[in-house]
């Protein structure tokens, strides 16, 4: 980012962030980090990426040979919250077509009566049963008849169908069945297969249903949003994309599904491609906030923040996560009603963002979202002909943004028109404009201030630990007035905040996740018994693990391996993850690093005790699943400290304009971002404007530029 010191091995490396309203690109070339921002292009996000990254390589007169590219996109998430994904097909045991209709006994709207639960992203009349059983034990009780397969490939060959998936009970135990249909209906279509014992190979049937049809319903487009991508030829065929757990994997895995459905090979790299191919779509679906929580936590972390909330609000949702000395990650999330049950880091999402939409409901209250203006045709003041008010509008009214610096000048707002709309908004609520622009601002901050509480207060985290790292092209304008709400004392703004999602999948490494659900009950197993059970599932997936980093470039030895249990209380429905780094010694595993049984057991209980407030240690417990994560390093940019000079920022000062705050006027005074240096101190009220942010420091409030050219924010 501009001015800081930034070292890296590989020669160049471009990060690629789609949102809702902006493509972000950064690129690190000749020890530099560069930056640009597009529109993004709602019909095809793809266009809006080459024409980004074509422009950032012509500017600086950089081609694309021995070019590193890493890309988040919103293309995965899109596509199952607008449900407009691919045509599928469910395939499933015979008599239980209706998974995805039943669902969980579970009311996440308790007493709302008139609630409307998503419809299942496979319609009834494209639901099949086959006649086959296995058993929990693994057993296969009852075979498929080749029959039966060559009439349902017949059926599904007459339904123009996208993709398919195939969902059989216990498959995660043994699942053969599943392949055996899958291999006979790749031999007669030509059209990607998801497996649940590829996708989610653990138990609950609903979550692994719904995570594997997910995955089918987003594959090809993603695959076609790939494609384009590759055929711009400004994308080598390395380039990797962006995961929902923070890392990273080569999108060429994508590229060899069709050779590999009409030209079936035994040779291990090519079945280790298709696997990851086929099941890494659902990995997506988060990908560009995760580049922004990695981003922010390695800012963070360098200038000594281990404890921090990131808040990156764009111009659609706000997206939060809680970082506590590390990254979280979850396997419980839920994306348009949809249970999701791959690693993905822990992000919580509301639809405010700087494009959210005013209204007034029917009662006569003031609502902001979740509709958004998107890019096209924008906020009001883009002056793309739209109509309706969002909080960008109502920031400019109140003097928060500068109209003639937005994009670093590139793009200069109107101001008139969101005067004129605003004053007859706040006619219509019967308040004064200035209250009705205020109320906007306001009614958007309680929304992320609820976001921020539901991954903190309610996880029984204290705020008041905390820092909040803001970031996003609307985050700096909101995170001072939610950082008092909250109780936050001190808030870190990175340089190009607006670009930190792409900037964070430059630290991006190469990490593949996999589980095995395995229901052991510890107290019925010995140390002896159980080392070996433990021994012999993380071996299985630790071969499977190094023989797909071998497809991306990584021998065994250059891996990280993290392992993990999910325990439980016997008779839970829910489960902790607990580390297990170190295993246990099968010699004399009571005084072994990772301890015996009882020490797991221990371990279990102190995690409940903390994320519960009480642990039953009387209770039997469960291993419920083993999880083991290998992680290939990358090349990356390192962020060295510059000296601090004068706390004069005078030399940065813009302008004077009033600025509007609790509806009083107030002299301000505007500072280039870019011209800021480490040491300058900014007292409250002011206003930093740079290329991809804007930052408002407000009254009681006062900013320090610290060695790695963060914006520090304390109350006064």
């Amino acid at each position: 980012m501009p001015k800081q010191e930034v070292i890296a091995k590989t020669s160049k490396k471009i990060g690629v962030d789609t949102g809702g309203t902006f493509t972000d690109i950064v690129m690190y070339t000749n020890g530099a980090l560069l930056t640009h921002k597009v529109l993004s292009t709602r019909r095809n996000p793809a266009h809006a990426v080459i024409q980004g990254v074509g422009e950032i390589l012509r500017m600086h007169n950089t081609d694309t040979e021995r070019v590193e590219i890493v890309h988040g996109s919103t293309v995965a998430t899109n596509a199952l919250l607008e449900r407009r994904g691919a045509r599928i097909a469910l395939v499933t045991t015979k008599g239980f077509e209706d998974i995805l209709e039943i669902g969980r006994q579970a009311r996440p709207n308790l007493y709302d009566f008139f609630v409307e639960r998503p419809a299942p992203l496979v319609p009834a009349d494209r639901r099949f049963g086959v006649s086959e059983r296995t058993l929990h034990t693994g057993e296969i009780q009852t075979e498929i008849e080749s029959s039966e397969l060559d009439a349902l490939a017949r059926q599904l060959a007459t339904l123009e169908l996208d993709a398919i998936a195939i969902c059989f009970l216990f498959a995660y135990v043994n699942p053969q069945n599943e392949q055996i249909v899958a291999e006979h209906l790749t031999s007669r279509l030509e059209i990607p297969i998801s497996c649940s014992h590829e996708v989610l190979p653990e138990y609950r049937e609903y979550a692994r249903f719904s995570t594997t049809v997910a995955n089918a319903y987003i594959r090809p487009t993603l695959e076609r949003h790939l494609s384009t991508l590759i055929a711009s030829r400004q994308f080598p065929e390395s380039f990797r994309l962006m995961l929902s757990n923070g890392g990273s994997v080569s999108a060429r895995i994508f590229q060899h599904r069709r050779a590999q459905l009409t030209s079936p090979s035994n040779n291990a790299q090519t079945e280790n491609l298709r696997y990851r191919g086929e099941s890494v779509g659902i990995r997506t679906v988060l990908s560009g906030p995760a580049g922004g929580v990695l981003g922010a936590y390695q800012i963070a972390k360098t200038a000594g923040y281990d404890q921090i909330i990131t808040f990156d609000m764009g111009g659609t949702s706000t997206d939060v996560s809680l970082c506590n000395n590390g990254i979280s990650l979850t396997t419980e999330s839920t994306i348009s009603g949809l249970p999701i049950k791959v690693p993905l880091i822990d992000i919580h999402t509301v639809g405010a963002g700087g494009g959210s939409i005013a209204t007034v409901d029917t009662g006569g209250a003031l609502r902001v979202g979740p509709e958004s203006a998107g890019a096209d045709p924008g906020p009001i003041c883009y002056g793309n002909n739209g109509e309706d008010i969002t909080v960008t509008d109502a920031n400019l009214f109140l003097g928060r943004i500068a109209a003639t610096q937005f994009l670093d000048g590139a793009m200069s707002l109107d101001t008139d028109k969101p005067h004129i709309h605003i004053e007859k908004f706040a006619a219509h609520l019967g308040i004064s404009p200035l209250q009705a622009a205020d109320g906007i601002l306001k009614v958007a901050n309680a929304a992320m201030e609820r976001a921020i509480k539901v991954i903190s207060v309610e996880r029984g985290f204290d705020t008041r630990d905390f820092t909040l790292v803001s970031f996003g092209g609307a985050g700096g304008l909101h995170a001072a007035f939610m950082a008092e709400n909250l109780g936050i004392e001190t808030i870190l703004i990175p340089p190009n905040g607006g670009l930190l999602s792409a900037y964070g999948m430059l630290f991006a490494d190469v990490i593949k996740d996999y589980s095995q659900t395995v229901l052991w009950q510890l107290e019925k197993r010995s140390d002896e018994n159980l080392v070996e059970a433990l021994n012999t599932g993380f071996e299985a997936l630790l071969t499977r693990a190094e023989n797909e980093m071998k497809s991306e470039g990584f021998t065994p030895d250059q891996l990280k391996v993290n392992r993990s249990l999910d325990m439980r209380y016997a008779g839970q429905s829910y489960e902790l993850n607990i580390p297990y780094q170190n295993g246990i010694e099968v010699t004399n595993p009571s005084h072994s690093t990772g301890g015996g049984i009882q020490t797991l057991v221990e371990k279990f209980h102190i995690a409940h005790a903390a994320r519960f407030g009480y642990a039953r240690t009387d209770a039997p417990v469960e291993v419920v699943n083993l999880r083991l994560t290998t992680v290939g390093e990358t090349d990356k940019p390192s962020i060295q400290p510059t000296p601090l000079s004068d706390p004069d920022a005078s030399e940065a000062r813009i302008v004077q304009t009033p600025v509007i705050f609790e509806n009083e006027s107030l002299p301000t005074h505007f500072y280039r971002r870019e011209a800021l240096r480490p040491g300058n101190q900014i007292a409250g009220p002011a206003v930093v404007t740079e290329f991809s942010a804007t930052t408002v420091i407000p009254p009681n409030f006062s900013a320090v530029v610290d060695a790695y050219q963060n914006l520090i924010l304390t109350k006064k």
